[in-house]
């Protein structure tokens, strides 16, 4: 495929992703046949080639475009790869082309991602690249950092705030995932320190906006709430009469912060 189908076939993609709601199978299509093409093209400056500026911002723009489309199909293995392939040109390229349109948002993307799966030597590997003034005042890298240090404090009510003030639509996809892991942990902290916990305590603790979701997450762990409202753990895991301290002191924690928010909120 000669440079000019190229470009026309970016423009085609660009079009349908600036779209209110994109379809996004369309936009795969377009992202495959782009790859061959830019391979075709030797356009990535994995072949080793000498690329003009023009190649190497088109190359940039279409693997933003698939990093941000990966997001919004739910495939972190699609985000991985775009993202392996786009610090190629964000770092080592930084001084030959103009800051890219989605940078900022995808460095930070990349950092949440890194902490919705608990790969936080990783994470600070990645913050080593960027500039301090990016880390202090760019929002979109503002964010994540700012829930790991939540994290390391065990600051569970402000991760939870903080899914209301995130940079982007497309970080909630992370932040989710980020947010299930919580639940999950303090979910185990509870099942180990307490023989009861009520239904609207455990609804606060987990941070759930609603009684139906609490119900759900419930189901989902097997516990089975009794005719006067509590959820039992007597008998959950074969339960040993040695209390886990830690386990406790950090419910008892969650259980604070969960009557914090609820009266934040």
């Amino acid at each position: 495929m000669a440079l000019k189908e190229t470009a026309g076939l970016y423009e085609t993609l660009k079009t349908e992703w600036n779209k209110k709601n994109p379809n996004l199978n369309k936009c795969g299509d377009l992202l495959s046949k782009l790859k061959i093409s830019l391979l075709d093209l030797n356009f990535l400056p994995t072949s080793g080639s000498s690329l003009t500026k023009q190649q190497l911002i088109l190359a940039r723009d279409v693997l933003e475009i698939g990093a941000l489309w990966s997001i919004l199909k739910k495939d972190i293995p699609s985000f991985e790869r775009y993202m392996a392939q786009l610090k190629c040109y964000y770092f080592d390229y930084k001084e030959e082309l103009p800051e890219a349109a989605y940078m900022h948002q995808l460095l930070g993307l990349n950092l949440l991602f890194l902490l919705s799966q608990n790969r936080v030597s990783e994470f600070h590997t990645e913050l080593e690249r960027l500039s301090a003034r990016d880390i202090q005042t760019n929002v979109y890298i503002r964010h994540p950092v700012s829930l790991e240090q939540y994290l390391m404090e065990g600051s569970y009510n402000k991760v939870f705030l903080a899914k209301g003030n995130i940079p982007a639509e497309s970080y909630t996809f992370f932040i989710d995932i980020l947010l299930d892991t919580i639940r999950d942990e303090i979910a185990g902290c509870i099942e180990k320190a307490y023989e009861q916990i009520q239904f609207s305590e455990a609804t606060r603790v987990l941070f759930f906006s609603s009684p139906k979701k609490m119900t759900e997450y419930a189901k989902k762990r097997g516990w089975n709430l009794s005719a006067d409202g509590y959820y039992s753990f007597t008998n959950q895991q074969q339960r040993t009469e040695e209390v886990n301290i830690p386990s406790t002191e950090l419910a008892q924690q969650v259980i604070e912060y969960a009557r914090q928010l609820e009266m934040i909120v």
